[in-house]
C-alpha cells in the first residue's frame, strides 16, 4: 500500500466490490417481484438495501480511514475525481433512459393511439374512437389502472423545487466556507443543507401517500403513473443517499478531516448534489407542469 508521494499508488485487495454487486443483485430482483406482487419481492427488496447500505458506509469508512492516515497522494485524487465524474455521467444516462420513456409515451405512442400518422389502423381496428391526453385518460384506451387525477405543481412539488433550491445554494456557501477556513460557516450551511434534503423526503412521502389514497395515483395508473413514480422515486433514492453522504461530510467537517487545499470529499458529495437539483428541475417542469 502506496503513502502520500509521488509513487503510483497501487490499490490493495477489497471484498467490498462483491458486497455490493450482491447487495445491488438483490435489491434488483427483490424489486422487480415487488412489483410483480410476490410474495418475497418486499424483504428481499429490503435484504437487498440493508447489504448495500452496508457496503457504503463499510467501504467510505475504509477510504476515509486510509486518506486520514496519508496513504493518498495526488494521483490518486486524481483518479478519484475521474471516478466520480464517470459515476455522475452514468447516472445522467439512466435519468435519460426515463425522460426518454416519458418523451416517447407522450410525442409518439398517445397520438399513434388516437390515429395520427402511422397509427390509423391501430386506432380505426383496435381503439376506435380513442383520443389520448396526457395526462387526463394517460392509462391508456384500456383505462389500465381505472380512473385517477393527476399530480399538480403548485402544491408540494413546488415546495420541495424551492427546498432543493435553497439547499444547492446552502451547500455552495458551505463549500466557499471551507476554502476560506470559516469553520462555523461551513458546519452551518452543511447542516442546513442535510436539514432542508429531510425536508424534501418527508413532503415527498407526504405526496405519494396523498397520491394513493386521495387521487388513485399508483404505479399501476398506466404510463402516466409509471412514468411519474419511477422518475420521482428513483430521484428520491437519490437524494436519500446524497442526504446520507452530506451528513458524513457534516460529521467529518466537525472532525476537521478537511482543509482548504484537500477536500475532495467534500467536493465529490458537493456535485452530486447538485446533479440531483438539476435533474429535480428537469421533473418538476416536464413530469409536473407540462
Amino acid at each position: 500500500m502506496a503513502h502520500a508521494d509521488n509513487s503510483y499508488y497501487i490499490p490493495h485487495g477489497s471484498h467490498w466490490p462483491i458486497v455490493g454487486s450482491i447487495g445491488v443483485c438483490t435489491l434488483m430482483v427483490g424489486f422487480a417481484n415487488f412489483l410483480n406482487n410476490v410474495s418475497w419481492g418486499s424483504p428481499t427488496m429490503l435484504v437487498g438495501l440493508g447489504i448495500v447500505l452496508f457496503m457504503v458506509f463499510g467501504w467510505f469508512g475504509t477510504v476515509i480511514r486510509e486518506n486520514q492516515k496519508g496513504m493518498y497522494n495526488m494521483q490518486v485524487d486524481m483518479s478519484f475525481r475521474w471516478g466520480m465524474f464517470w459515476f455522475i455521467f452514468s447516472e445522467v444516462m439512466f435519468f435519460a433512459a426515463f425522460f426518454g420513456a416519458l418523451f416517447y409515451a407522450r410525442q409518439y405512442s398517445l397520438p399513434w393511439l388516437s390515429g395520427e400518422g402511422s397509427g390509423l389502423t391501430t386506432n380505426a381496428f383496435l381503439w376506435n374512437g380513442y383520443e389520448g391526453s396526457w395526462p387526463n385518460n394517460a392509462n391508456g384506451p384500456g383505462n389500465i389502472g381505472g380512473d385517477y387525477q393527476f399530480m399538480p405543481a403548485w402544491g408540494l412539488p413546488a415546495i420541495n423545487t424551492a427546498l432543493l433550491l435553497s439547499s444547492g445554494a446552502t451547500l455552495t456557501w458551505a463549500h466557499h466556507a471551507l476554502k476560506a477556513n470559516h469553520r462555523g460557516q461551513l458546519i452551518l450551511g452543511l447542516f442546513l443543507t442535510v436539514l432542508l434534503g429531510a425536508i424534501f423526503m418527508y413532503c415527498q412521502g407526504i405526496e405519494y401517500v396523498h397520491a394513493y389514497k386521495e387521487l388513485g395515483l399508483t404505479l399501476g395508473s398506466g404510463i402516466y403513473g409509471t412514468t411519474f413514480f419511477m422518475l420521482t422515486g428513483f430521484h428520491g433514492f437519490h437524494v436519500t443517499l446524497g442526504a446520507i453522504m452530506l451528513a458524513v461530510v457534516l460529521f467529518r467537517c466537525i472532525t476537521g478531516h478537511f482543509t482548504p487545499e484537500r477536500h475532495f470529499a467534500f467536493e465529490a458529495v458537493a456535485w452530486y448534489w447538485h446533479f440531483v437539483d438539476v435533474v429535480w428541475l428537469g421533473l418538476f417542469i416536464f413530469v409536473y407542469m407540462i
